[in-house]
């Protein structure tokens, strides 16, 4: 039976912590009976990993695939506590730590190939065995990128995408033209981003359906087991909205929506500045052409600034 009966980390309640704040925290040990030269710490990290398979060449027999991978250490930092008298006697012990984050760490980030995570660990051990550890995640938004290019960015603006298309059935050529316009294109994390589109029928049928959505397009930057660096793009949904149009043929019509941005996000910025991966982001219009199978696609490259 473990000497240690209960490890706690105490947190403020806080859902999303800024890069560059700090946090305030306390370690609580329950133990059954002394406890003889302990080693109590806490520690917090942040680190980012990232791997896929990439194929070589089809046609090979053997080795078809090689895994791809990187990592990255944003943060560490570790608080050991002084254990006065070099013991620790029965009963409750609480341990009072304090960390900052640095300024400029990317934000918390999940995906299929990817992660950036933030986490608080509080151990006890003594003669190098473990006793008793306790993990806390963090979610943590960050502020990383060049702000003031950002500024000069803040302007309006307007896409127009067009698609042709021809009905052999009845021998009549149209086409669908999206213009979507903003009013900026630099955003923060749990923005709102309110834009208008003009939906142009120069067919003979219903528009019926207009799909909005935030696209994010991460370039991950890793390296093979050969040492070859390597690079993929992949491209996600933030967020999604559906609008029903239904505008009737050679008539057009005006949509004003709003997407929400969640919190936190990765901001816009280069491999330089988060090691592994670089993000931008688009609002994306699209539409399919009545009855057939392309689309028309409107895209709006935008800035995410925190």
């Amino acid at each position: 039976m473990s000497t240690v009966r209960a490890i706690n980390l105490v947190l403020p309640e806080i859902e999303v912590h800024l890069a560059g704040s700090s946090i305030d925290g306390q370690l609580v040990l329950d133990l059954r009976s002394t406890l003889v030269d302990p080693v109590v710490k806490v520690e917090l990290v942040g680190r980012g990993f990232l791997g896929w398979l990439e194929e070589y060449n089809p046609e090979w027999d053997y080795d078809k695939s090689t895994a791809c991978t990187n990592q990255a250490v944003y943060i560490f930092k570790a608080k050991n506590f002084h254990v006065e008298g070099g013991w620790l006697d029965s009963g409750v012990h609480t341990f009072d730590f304090h960390f900052s984050f640095p300024p400029r760490i990317p934000s918390t980030f999940t995906s299929k190939i990817g992660c950036i995570s933030y986490f608080v660990q509080g151990t006890c051990c003594t003669r190098q065995i473990l006793l008793a550890k306790e993990e806390r995640c963090l979610v943590l938004q960050g502020t990383a990128g060049d702000h003031r290019r950002h500024m000069k960015d803040k302007a309006s603006l307007v896409v127009e995408a067009r698609k042709d298309v021809v009905y052999f059935c009845c021998f009549n050529h149209g086409s669908v033209i999206l213009r979507i316009s903003l009013e900026k294109n630099v955003f923060c994390p749990g923005e709102t981003i309110v834009f208008t589109t003009d939906v142009a029928n120069r067919t003979c049928k219903y528009v019926r359906k207009v799909v909005f959505a935030v696209h994010c397009i991460v370039l991950y930057s890793g390296f093979s087991s050969r040492g070859e660096q390597r690079s993929l793009e992949d491209r996600s949904e933030v967020t999604r909205l559906e609008f029903q149009t239904d505008t009737a043929p050679f008539e057009a019509t005006r949509v004003t929506s709003a997407l929400v941005l969640p919190k936190p996000m990765p901001v816009t910025s280069t491999l330089g500045e988060n090691k592994i991966m670089a993000f931008r982001y688009e609002v994306v219009g699209t539409s399919d052409l009545p009855c057939t199978t392309s689309t028309v696609v409107g895209r709006v490259p935008i800035i995410i600034a925190a």
